[in-house]
C-alpha cells in the first residue's frame, strides 16, 4: 500500500472512531432515533436526485436502508443514549465478527476456519469481561442494543453480497433513502409525537453539527473513500485497518467526555481486537465444520 493511501486510511479510521463521540454530542439534546433520521436525511437529500439508481431490485435497497440505517446506526445511537460510553459502543459494534461468522456459514456457504473460530472465541471472552465491568461505561439495555446493532452489521454485509452491484456509492445513497422515515416512525411509536413537536426547541448548533458530521465526512466521504481503497487494494490489505476504529473511539470518549478507561476494559478491548486480527489471518480450514456442512447437504439431498 502506498504511504499516502495508508495515511488517508489512518485518518479515516480516526474519523470513524471519533464519530461515536459526535453521536454522543447529539443525543444529549435530541432523541437518538431522531438524530439518526437527521443524519441520513442530510446524507441522501438532495444528492439522490443527481445519482442514477443502481441496477438492483428495490427489495435490496429497502433491506439495506432498514438494516444499515435502522438496524446498525439506529440501535447504536440508541445504545449511546441508553448509557453506553462512546468508546465501548465503537468496540462492541465490532462484535459483528461473531455474528458474521454464523451468517456467512448459514447463508453464504462460507467455510469456518480455525482462525475465525479462534478470533470469535477471543472476542466473546472480551465481551464477557465487559459484561462484568462495574465502571458505568456499559448499561444492560445499552449492551443489548449495541450487540443487536452488531448483528445487523453482519446482515448488512449479506444484503450487499446478495445485491451483487459494482455501483456501491449509488447503492449506499439509494438504500439510505429508506432509513429516515422508519427511524422517525419508531421514535414516535416509542415516545409519542412530542419527539417531533419538541425538536425545534431541542435543536441546537451542536445537534446540527452532530447530524452534519455524521452525514457528510463520516457517511458520504468516508464510505466513498473506503470503497475506493477496497477496489484499489485487496480486502485482506485494507480490512485490518478497521481495528483502529475502536482505538480512536475509546480515545475520543476519554478526550471529550473524560470516560474512564479501566484495566478490565483495556484487557477486553485487547481480546476483541486480537480476535478481529486473528480472524483476518490465513490459517488452514477447520475440517470439522466442512464435514458437518457436507453431511448436512448430503442428508438434505437424500431427503
Amino acid at each position: 500500500m502506498k504511504l499516502r493511501d495508508f495515511g488517508l486510511l489512518f485518518a479515516l479510521m480516526a474519523l470513524w472512531g471519533l464519530n461515536f463521540s459526535v453521536i454522543k454530542l447529539g443525543v444529549n439534546s435530541v432523541h437518538p432515533l431522531v438524530l439518526t433520521a437527521l443524519r441520513f436525511s442530510f446524507a441522501v437529500f438532495p444528492l439522490v436526485f443527481f445519482i442514477k439508481k443502481p441496477d438492483v431490485p428495490w427489495c435490496y435497497l429497502i433491506a439495506y436502508g432498514l438494516s444499515f440505517g435502522v438496524g446498525v446506526w439506529g440501535l447504536t445511537t440508541l445504545s449511546i443514549g441508553a448509557g453506553v460510553s462512546a468508546g465501548m459502543a465503537s468496540l462492541l459494534l465490532d462484535m459483528s465478527v461473531v455474528s458474521s461468522l454464523l451468517v456467512g456459514w448459514l447463508c453464504l456457504n462460507e467455510t469456518i476456519t480455525r482462525n475465525k473460530l479462534l478470533g470469535a472465541g477471543l472476542a466473546l471472552l472480551g465481551l464477557a469481561l465487559i459484561m462484568q465491568a462495574q465502571g458505568g461505561s456499559v448499561t444492560g439495555k445499552g449492551l443489548v442494543l449495541v450487540l443487536m446493532a452488531s448483528v445487523f452489521w453482519s446482515v448488512n454485509g449479506l444484503i450487499v453480497k446478495r445485491a451483487n452491484t459494482k455501483a456501491i456509492f449509488a447503492f449506499n445513497i439509494w438504500g439510505m433513502v429508506f432509513a429516515p422515515l422508519p427511524l422517525l416512525l419508531l421514535a414516535v411509536m416509542s415516545e409519542g409525537m412530542q419527539v417531533v413537536a419538541e425538536l425545534p426547541n431541542q435543536f441546537t448548533q451542536w445537534t446540527l453539527f452532530s447530524a452534519l458530521f455524521q452525514a457528510y465526512p463520516t457517511t458520504l466521504l468516508g464510505y466513498w473513500f473506503w470503497n475506493k481503497m477496497i477496489m484499489k487494494y485487496s480486502v485482506s490489505t485494507v480490512a485490518p485497518m478497521t481495528l483502529l476504529v475502536p482505538v480512536f473511539g475509546i480515545l475520543g470518549g476519554y478526550w471529550f467526555y473524560n470516560e474512564p478507561i479501566e484495566t478490565n476494559q483495556i484487557i477486553a478491548a485487547v481480546l476483541i481486537l486480537l480476535g478481529l486480527f486473528v480472524g483476518q489471518m490465513a490459517l488452514p480450514q477447520l475440517s470439522f465444520f466442512k464435514r458437518l456442512r457436507g453431511d448436512s447437504c448430503k442428508k438434505s439431498t437424500m431427503s
